[in-house]
């Protein structure tokens, strides 16, 4: 059924972030938002059709105005739809006792090793059903939108085992036919090394790229391959075994890399042609320069800095070295239990030295290009999905200065009003099944 086309009329500023489709932006580059002010969008069957002033488009458009839906947004900040490249949305469970014992003293590291951390939502996840597992994620999903986000990746990683790690890929994949976000799909069945392997992590090793990965790819539920490449949890050597697996497969590398310390996770997502490399709070300074040389993304997640009371990954020191530089929330249940980007955009700012526009850039459309969607998304540009946030603040500075709120007013994704008012308006059937 086609669609009734979208006039957004009249933005106070119109964030375009045009001409970076093509790879992600660097360095000075990501200062450069590309705004148009008074700016105005004609979306018609899902896509953008045109970008200008509200005189040209006006004018573009004059003889079809009273077929549009019109939206108007003076005063308001108009972006792309947020993209989140680095999230555990498909899990069971909450883990706030850790929250308590971190508060205490206890490290991650510590926690995991009791049994806790990664272990806790593993046991969670695979008590749990598909249909509890689609409740929950929807849920989720449905606060991701309210968020002003269009686009996740979804990693498995508490399932541990194959049927568990399929049990989570087809969630997500069922959660994207069902749900207006788009959802990314990513196997990380090297999460952690379950806890009757603890004493020959090599075993379990073998499973994951004999075992998991060829089956994965086989039913085609993932794009990208994730390892946590971490000192206690999987070795460089490990790690490089996995992502090798995985591209033998067609699976894209990713790689959780130098959260905890410095292991060189950096230098292997640069060795193996990484799309991106995320965590990274310890990376070395050759880590870092390898990844700039490569164009490997950096995905930073200064949730999980703060909710692990930890220092934050120097996102300043990444882009003055040339590396493209994303965000994201890293929602799980464990140290970012999140979903609000415009928040990790906070952080980004006060945590990582980062500017308002930088961060911007860093959640969408680098974002974007972290998970291999910047041709269709994370810009707005004639020709790429009608997918647009639209905040109630007057410029994005105001977006990062009052911080903690969320300033959503509109999301459309896919050319379709979803989220009106704050409120959603999307006609899902809630039906978790």
């Amino acid at each position: 059924m086609k669609q009734t086309p979208i006039l957004i009329r009249n933005a106070s500023q119109l964030v375009t972030l045009r001409g970076s489709s093509d790879q992600p932006l660097t360095g000075k580059q990501m200062g450069n938002l590309n705004i148009i002010e008074n700016g105005s969008v004609w979306l018609e069957d899902g896509l953008i059709s045109m970008v200008g002033t509200d005189e040209e488009v006006i004018q573009a458009y004059k003889g079809r105005l009273h077929e549009a839906e019109i939206i108007h947004a003076t005063g308001k900040l108009v972006t792309p739809g947020l993209v989140d490249p680095h999230t555990h949305l498909v899990h069971s469970g909450t883990r706030e006792n850790e929250f308590d014992m971190r508060l205490q003293g206890a490290s991650y590291m510590e926690i995991m090793n009791s049994g806790g951390g990664i272990h806790a939502s593993t046991r969670a996840t695979q008590a749990a059903t598909h249909e509890q597992l689609f409740k929950e994620s929807f849920e989720r999903l449905e606060n991701f939108l309210l968020h002003g986000v269009t686009t996740v990746e979804a990693k498995s990683g508490y399932g541990l085992t194959l049927e568990h790690e399929m049990k989570q890929l087809e969630v997500a994949n069922e959660l994207g036919e069902k749900h207006p976000i788009d959802i990314v799909h990513t196997f990380m069945g090297a999460h952690a090394v379950p806890l009757q392997y603890k004493e020959e992590p090599d075993k379990f090793v073998d499973i994951v790229v004999d075992e998991m990965i060829p089956e994965i790819a086989r039913r085609k539920l993932a794009e990208f391959n994730d390892v946590f490449c971490e000192r206690g949890v999987f070795t460089p050597e490990q790690s490089k075994r996995v992502l090798e697996a995985g591209l033998k497969h067609g699976l894209f590398p990713k790689i959780h890399a130098d959260e905890i310390e410095p292991y060189e996770g950096a230098e292997l997502a640069a060795e193996i042609g990484a799309i991106s490399a995320d965590h990274l709070l310890r990376a070395s300074d050759k880590g870092i320069s390898l990844m700039a040389e490569k164009g490997v993304i950096a995905v930073l997640l200064p949730g999980t800095a703060f909710f692990l009371m930890a220092e934050s990954a120097n996102g300043r020191k990444m882009i003055d070295a040339g590396v493209p530089v994303a965000l994201s929330t890293d929602c799980n249940p464990g140290s970012s239990p999140t979903v609000s980007l415009p928040f990790i955009m906070n952080l980004g700012c006060v945590k990582m030295g980062m500017s308002p526009a930088e961060v911007l850039t860093a959640a969408t459309i680098n974002a974007a290009h972290a998970i291999n969607r910047g041709k269709e998304v994370g810009s707005i540009e004639k020709g790429k999905k009608a997918d647009i946030t639209i905040f109630d603040v007057p410029n994005y500075m105001v977006l990062q200065y009052k911080y903690g709120v969320n300033h959503v007013s509109t999301v459309i994704k896919s050319g379709k009003v979803v989220v009106d008012g704050g409120k959603l308006v999307w006609h899902n059937t809630h039906i978790h099944n």
